[in-house]
């Protein structure tokens, strides 16, 4: 596990990334950032009352000298905010309007990022996910090809590092949708060092069962091939066809994916969810995550049962991201 983050520090370190952090007060922002401050990996950015923010960081021992401290409520940056999401949000929101939202620690901090003042955020210690993720979709927005944000969680486990998509984000993605998924996720899993070889995962192996879930996942493989040939990618398959090399040669003899798959694509969001967490809790893998992949500048999610290691963690990926 330490090795993957290593070797994320050594491609951020001396770039002066700024990563915004909206929930300033949280003991366990203050006590990842002071800690990213001081190994100088990267610029936090916190949001919330200045006085507040500098207490609870005294109560904790931790330093936050390193770190720019916003306050929406005092920022003197707050007109060109205003016009910026009055101008992005196309006549949704009016400029009283737009002084409203921009209170709200994850609206002024995405925001931050949209205009560059930040190159990415970290959200998700005190809000939930919609919290984080809708500022993100309205402001920020997905990129050019890409409909969709999806999310990844990198599963580690000693030297083993595989890919798991989409297990946070969209309930029932068509064929496209998971086309998409698959060439986003082989990006994300190059960031971390790991040479896609990707498996569009279903209850079938290459025509064994048919259904409308089944041909679903074969039209995905096919635009998937279409739209990026680079990447080694197949399906359908059963998780043991794609993962276990006897397996495989009895399945699948003709696939470039010979039980060597690294990036799983899960049919749905309730078999990516169930699937990730029974590695995570049954297979003793850690899982790193979500990620969220696809949008314009990274924006991402803690959980809220998150620690400061989370933090801390989640801060490298989203900055290694941002280069």
């Amino acid at each position: 596990m330490s090795d993957l983050f290593e070797g994320l520090k050594q491609k951020i370190s001396g770039r002066n990334v700024k990563i915004v952090f909206p929930e300033g007060t949280d003991e366990r922002i203050l006590t990842a950032t002071a800690r990213l401050a001081e190994e100088n990996i990267l610029s936090p950015v916190l949001l919330g009352n200045i006085d507040e923010i500098q207490a609870k960081a005294k109560e904790l021992g931790v330093s936050v000298d390193a770190a720019t401290i916003y306050d929406p409520a005092t920022y003197d940056g707050m007109d060109e905010l205003v016009a910026a999401f009055v101008e992005r949000r196309k006549g949704k929101a009016t400029e009283e309007d737009a002084r409203k939202i921009l209170l709200d620690p994850n609206y002024f901090g995405t925001m931050l990022v949209y205009l560059k003042k930040a190159d990415g955020l970290v959200s998700g210690a005190a809000h939930s996910t919609a919290d984080t993720v809708r500022p993100a979709l309205q402001i920020i927005k997905t990129k050019q090809g890409v409909k969709k944000t999806s999310g990844v969680f990198i599963m580690v486990r000693g030297d083993e590092r595989y890919v798991f998509a989409d297990c946070a984000i969209n309930i029932a993605p068509d064929s496209n949708d998971l086309a998409e998924i698959a060439i986003e996720s082989a990006k994300t899993a190059k960031m971390f060092d790991i040479e896609p070889r990707v498996a569009m995962l279903s209850f079938s192996t290459k025509g064994s069962a048919k259904s409308e879930e089944t041909e679903k996942v074969i039209a995905a493989v096919q635009e998937a091939q279409r739209r990026d040939p680079s990447i080694v990618l197949d399906g359908e398959f059963q998780f043991d066809a794609a993962f276990v090399p006897e397996v495989a040669k009895k399945k699948a003899a003709g696939s470039p994916i010979q039980g060597d798959a690294n990036v799983f694509i899960f049919p749905s969001l309730e078999a990516g969810n169930i699937g990730y967490k029974i590695a995570q809790r049954l297979g003793k893998f850690d899982a790193v995550g979500p990620i969220l992949q696809g949008l314009n500048s990274p924006v991402n999610d803690l959980s809220r049962g998150c620690n400061a290691d989370d933090v801390y963690k989640l801060a490298l990926i989203t900055a290694a991201q941002a280069l």
